[in-house]
């Protein structure tokens, strides 16, 4: 399978790429993204033989129909990185939490959120791609407080990579900071920010399309990549888990094969709800995506009225912070989908020089067949979070924001996948005020949720608040480039 570019060719870049090449360089024509030529299709006889696959199993098998230029060695070895989760057996399971709402838990790796399910493999692939070649490559990542953790975990003392993390100072939980500033591998570098998650992202498409920045990189017989799902190699295994929750249905008998279901995805730059798509694209039976937002609900404006506009809104900093993001870099890719490359860049270039675009009512009408979207409040989400722990149920804020699209976008009576992409103690404080108790200290939330409500704390978190703080670089935006040159 080929890659092609969602704005289009400029003539100087290849007009189709590998997927090797693809997930070394990201960047695309015009700043755009790399999507694949032309999806596989699965059928009923696929869905069928993978009903009691292994997790593994169903990503090989997924792998095999994309027929992408990664070796079979490379991937089971990337894949073998699923070993380490809480259930080896079962790294995603799926959680009844009502009679047809089920809570599929993505958190159950290393730094307990869903960035995990891709960037685990993922970074086998891309170190192992690299030191093959002889190449060195920096790996970028700009984070709203997960992909961070994730990149750092998967790349820690990887060979032929260093990683620069950008955060935004002041803009993620207390748990994700410091899973990000006590991490010493000596390959690895993390800058706070004075901005927003948009700033750190904006930086890391600028710099990915700087050739100044490249040709510098270049003097130290460096290439640059990036971790963040502008990355084709992070979506590939962001559908596989739609297709495992799907089935794990089916085995549990709680519906039958060819049954379509909704999917609800808590979304911020929109990866997690594009692996939806494609799913859905590929064959999965899925009714309609239901995309959930917090205030900062520029997605449900689109799903809605077909505006996408930022000239209007200001980034506001919420209790689910991962989704503080007002310029989702996965629309994109919907974009091109349904529009093509000429329209899509049409729409890009109003968005980066007006702050805005709109779309026709033909065009909102197409998005429609495949989402709709909604947005809850951090009182509505609070809400939702002191209900089900009465249940026994206990999730963590951006979690919570589905249960408003379950409850009120579905307008069919049909089972339900929530995507559950954090476990609770990375978001410990709203939690616990949720629960009707304010902590003065993320230590003292994470002990008084789980000695009241009998759920333990993994070891990684615990053992966060005892070790030294490595990191403490904040810069100004216009900082970032020189302080990453630096590193390197």
């Amino acid at each position: 399978m080929t890659f092609i570019e969602t704005r289009g060719n400029d003539g100087q870049k290849p007009s189709e790429v590998t997927f090797s090449e693809a997930i070394l360089s990201p960047s695309a024509s015009f700043g755009g993204l790399y999507v694949p030529k032309q999806l596989p299709s699965l059928d009923f006889d696929f869905f069928k033989a993978h009903t009691e696959s292994h997790y593994k199993d169903l990503c090989k098998a997924l792998f095999e129909k994309f027929d992408v230029d990664i070796n079979e060695a490379d991937l089971n070895a990337a894949l073998d990185r699923y070993d380490a989760f809480d259930d080896p057996e079962n790294p995603v399971p799926l959680v009844g939490v009502e009679n047809d709402a089920f809570v599929s838990e993505l958190w159950h790796g290393p730094t307990r959120a869903f960035k995990d399910m891709a960037l685990q493999p993922f970074g086998y692939i891309l170190s192992k791609l690299a030191k093959k070649r002889g190449e060195k490559y920096l790996i970028m990542a700009a984070t709203s407080g997960d992909t961070g953790p994730a990149t750092l975990e998967t790349f820690k003392n990887a060979a032929s990579v260093k990683v620069a993390c950008l955060y935004p100072d002041g803009g993620t939980s207390d748990v994700q900071r410091l899973q990000m500033v006590t991490e010493d591998a000596p390959n690895e570098k993390v800058i706070g920010i004075r901005g927003n998650f948009d700033d750190a992202q904006t930086a890391l498409k600028n710099l990915l399309a700087s050739e100044s920045f490249k040709k510098r990189l270049a003097q130290s017989h460096t290439k640059l990549s990036a971790a963040n799902s502008v990355n084709f190699g992070r979506i590939i295994f962001q559908i596989i888990y739609h297709l495992h929750s799907y089935l794990q249905l089916v085995k549990k008998g709680a519906i039958s094969m060819g049954e379509p279901v909704y999917l609800v995805v808590p979304s911020g730059n929109f990866g997690n709800a594009l692996g939806g798509y494609y799913a859905k694209k590929m064959g999965l039976p899925v009714e309609k995506i239901l995309i959930a937002s917090n205030i900062n609900n520029v997605l449900s404006d689109l799903i809605n009225k077909g505006e996408y506009d930022l000239t209007c809104k200001s980034l506001i900093q919420t209790t689910s912070p991962a989704m503080d993001i007002l310029k989702s870099s996965n629309v994109e890719r919907v974009l091109y989908d349904k529009f093509g490359p000429e329209r899509t860049k049409e729409l890009m270039d109003d968005l980066n020089e007006k702050g805005r675009y709109t779309l026709s009512p033909e065009e909102l009408s197409m998005l429609r067949e495949d989402f709709d979207a909604t947005y809850s409040s951090d009182e509505e989400g609070k809400a939702v979070i002191a209900q089900y722990a009465e249940k026994g149920y206990i999730m963590d804020p951006h979690t919570a924001t589905c249960f408003k699209a379950y409850e009120t976008l579905r307008k069919k009576s049909l089972k339900t996948v929530i995507y559950s992409t954090a476990e609770w103690t990375k978001f410990s404080p709203t939690v616990c005020e949720a629960l009707g108790h304010k902590a003065e200290r993320d230590l003292d939330a994470l002990q008084w949720v789980s000695e009241h409500y009998h759920v333990p704390v993994p070891r990684m978190i615990a053992e966060l608040f005892e070790k030294p703080i490595v990191h403490t670089t904040v810069v100004d935006k216009d900082r970032i480039e020189e302080e990453i040159l630096s590193f390197i």
